[in-house]
């Protein structure tokens, strides 16, 4: 297995990209897939409230913080490295990646190289797509549609929006649905995953008291979610033995 590197993010702030990190650690975490994060959020991560055992955070535009990253990929004991990119660096955390050569070395096949980009329902999440384009054409690069309200996404001309899907090669495309609003405000309170909050457990492991309807929003949340990362084949991208199901 190839050490792989999932970089979630966007230059839009607001969109749920660590939401899309803590659910994407727990999916992996639930696949047996032995995973360590970064969060970029410096010096405080919200990542790392949440997963702390497995979480550092770090400043990506810090050379020694680049080191810490992906000097270690090879020799890391977890093979999958998920890189929580704080709002409004994701181009520069592109960027930095093409100068080190990270990007030409996924290209030879190095390392795998998976680019969650976390979109927002304005014309201006898409306006970022041709700005990431150059950096993410040998990346298995997926547009993410979160639904963290009820807006409607991309209510203008489909057409549209397929021109601007269609400037990257072989995108994929990942919808996160909406969140009971009381379910995901309880698991906030609870700073544990969503995987602990569902299983009842406090942050020590301890038997928790949270409510069972609000454990069964989540629980249906993070399986409808799993199921899209079945669908684009994550696990296959990531070199992981597929779940059985």
């Amino acid at each position: 297995m190839k050490p792989a590197v999932i970089l979630v993010g966007a230059d839009k702030g607001g969109v749920g990209k660590t939401t899309v990190s803590r659910v994407l650690l727990d999916y992996l975490a639930a696949n047996n897939v032995v995973t360590r994060a970064f969060d970029t959020e410096s010096p405080r991560g919200t990542l790392k409230r949440f997963h702390p055992g497995i979480t550092e955070i770090v400043d990506i535009n810090h050379t020694p913080d680049q080191m810490k990253i992906i000097d270690t990929l090879n020799s890391a004991g977890a093979k999958i490295s998920v890189i929580d990119v704080r709002a409004g660096q994701m181009g520069a955390t592109l960027r930095a990646l093409r100068e080190i050569g990270f990007l030409d070395a996924a290209q030879a096949e190095q390392f795998t190289f998976v680019v969650f980009h976390i979109l927002g329902p304005s014309i201006s999440s898409l306006d970022e797509i041709a700005e990431i384009a150059p950096f993410v054409s040998d990346a298995n690069y997926f547009l993410v549609k979160n639904f963290i309200n009820e807006t409607t996404f991309f209510e203008w001309d489909p057409r549209t929006y397929a021109s601007y899907f269609r400037k990257i090669k072989h995108a994929g495309d990942v919808t996160i649905p909406k969140l009971n609003e009381m379910a995901f405000e309880q698991v906030e309170l609870s700073g544990v995953p969503f995987s602990a909050f569902v299983n009842n457990q406090t942050a020590e492991g301890d038997a928790a008291k949270y409510s069972f309807v609000l454990r069964g929003y989540v629980r249906t949340w993070m399986r409808n979610i799993s199921a899209e990362f079945d669908r684009v084949g994550l696990l296959a991208t990531l070199g992981a033995k597929a779940p059985k199901r």
